[in-house]
């Protein structure tokens, strides 16, 4: 099996997205937990807002959304995982007064995903710290991010 090629430069821009039928952005995430699933790793948002899952665009290049979640988790996150489960589609759940050109309407899907390896250097380490946490920290940081704390809740991260 061939080594897969892990960039340093982070994809940027939405030219390559992909769009469904309703015009939502399709998103991909994982929710990377370590071996004994007691721990959740999390990222720091790249805007204000604490700390995140890694998620983001599934492109036009990649076949499936499972490709993109994991290309995520290595931009945003530094880590190389194996995807365990698909944790299925989430609707975005933001209010319409939050939802704008730079952030449309989303449809989120998320993978839970073991954390094989964690690399020292990755292409977003400068704008993210990672951090280990329990599911009740990670909870109390997505309290404002209801679809990535369903996510969450979905994962067999032990409570």
């Amino acid at each position: 099996m061939m080594a897969q090629v892990r960039s340093m430069e982070s994809r940027v821009g939405r030219k390559n997205q992909r769009y469904g039928s309703k015009g939502e952005r399709l998103v991909a995430g994982v929710v990377p937990l370590s071996a004994d699933k007691t721990k959740v790793l999390m990222i720091q948002s790249a805007g204000p807002g604490g700390w995140v899952l890694p998620k983001g665009g599934w492109e036009t290049d990649e076949q499936t959304a499972q490709q993109a979640a994991c290309r995520e988790a290595w931009e945003e996150a530094g880590v190389i995982c194996t995807v365990q489960k698909d944790l299925g589609l989430i609707p975005d759940m933001r209010p319409s007064a939050l939802l704008s050109t730079q952030a449309p309407k989303a449809s989120y899907q998320f993978f839970e995903a073991i954390v094989d390896r964690e690399e020292a250097q990755w292409p977003e380490m400068h704008k993210r710290k990672r951090q280990w946490v329990t599911y009740a920290q990670a909870a109390s940081c997505l309290i404002n991010r209801p679809e990535l704390l369903e996510a969450l809740n979905r994962s067999s991260l032990k409570r």
